[in-house]
């Protein structure tokens, strides 16, 4: 009988215990400030399918947004806040790069496995190179004046020159090209490699592989987003919800940090120090950068915001969604959560 007892009493504490955890974690999400707030939702046209990757031209002022599932790119004033372009033509358009200093914007236009050459002036493409098996992330070398194209299913990056609109090479990679990024202050190309769990350096102009940084921890590395300044590369792991954090100067990891599920695109605001990162599942993971460290701000949920780019000028963020209310719409954000 004594031990019946005792059990009975240890049963309703930890009744009691979990009643009162469970109390205090409502309240506590409940009173929890957020740490983004709407500006405005503008709405976009096409249908209320997929976008995928965006590319802020802060030296003209817009924002180039691909609508993979319309098959259009979108043409966004950042000062207006209204489309000024709905550009047909774009099979399963994935990546976007705008490339100021040469007036002209790359796009990925997957399904038909090559990369569009778009005139920023008039909005025209000018040419299309390929073939490139899958292409997706994109990234500009200015000194050799070289695209280098993410060919996801071809473990491969891609390499046009820029000059003559010409593929010059592909550079086998040891698994699934993920993001491709140019690292400035280094000179380099850097590719997230699935299956190999690794972030590769190219040489973009020897067009050959310089370095091999393995990512322990990290499932299928896809979306990157460089702290130049800080020499800091975050690279998103898609297959296991965590984050890398890695040494530029040393081509280490440093850091692993848990994200949201299926983590895409990532955003660095180097301005705020603030880094963004999207995912699959709607899920926005916010993290504050000071000496080189990630401190965790918060985490907001949106229904397919799994594409981000922020201003570093006015900390604005941007989110195009798919679909609220049945239309699609470009979510113009600001920072609510203090400093």
């Amino acid at each position: 009988m004594g031990k019946i007892v005792l059990l009975a009493i240890a049963g309703a504490l930890f009744l009691a215990t979990t009643a009162w955890f469970l109390t205090h974690e409502k309240t506590h999400a409940t009173d929890e400030k957020p740490i983004l707030r709407v500006v405005e939702d503008v709405p976009l046209p096409g249908p209320a399918v997929r976008f995928d990757y965006q590319s802020l031209d802060t030296a003209n002022g817009r924002l180039y947004l691909a609508h993979m599932n319309a098959d259009h790119l979108v043409v966004f004033d950042l000062a207006k806040r209204q489309v000024i372009g709905n550009l047909d033509g774009f099979h399963r358009v994935h990546g976007v790069i705008a490339v100021p200093e040469i007036g002209r914007v790359y796009a990925s236009v997957t399904g038909d496995h090559e990369v569009a050459v778009v005139d920023q002036s008039s909005l025209k493409t000018i040419a299309r190179v390929g073939y490139i098996k899958y292409p997706d992330g994109l990234a500009y070398a200015p000194k050799v004046s070289r695209v280098f194209v993410s060919d996801e299913h071809g473990d491969a990056d891609a390499v046009i020159d820029a000059k003559n609109n010409k593929l010059l090479k592909t550079i086998p990679l040891r698994g699934g090209a993920g993001n491709t990024v140019y690292d400035a202050l280094a000179g380099r190309i850097l590719v997230a490699v699935h299956g190999a769990n690794e972030l590769v350096a190219i040489d973009p102009e020897k067009l050959e592989i310089t370095a091999h940084v393995g990512l322990p921890g990290i499932s299928d590395p896809h979306g990157i987003a460089l702290n130049e300044e800080n020499r800091l590369a975050f690279v998103a792991g898609e297959g296991n919800k965590h984050m890398a954090v890695v040494d530029l100067r040393e081509m280490r990891m440093t850091a692993k940090l848990p994200v949201g599920r299926d983590p895409d695109v990532l955003a660095f605001d180097s301005g705020a120090k603030r880094l963004y990162v999207s995912a699959e599942s709607g899920q926005v993971t916010v993290f504050g950068e000071s000496q080189g460290k990630l401190i965790p701000l918060g985490r907001i949920d949106m229904p397919h915001a799994h594409s981000v780019s922020v201003d570093p000028k006015t900390h604005l963020v941007y989110f195009p969604l798919e679909s609220l209310n049945g239309k699609p719409v470009l979510r113009i954000m600001e920072w609510a959560g203090g400093q």
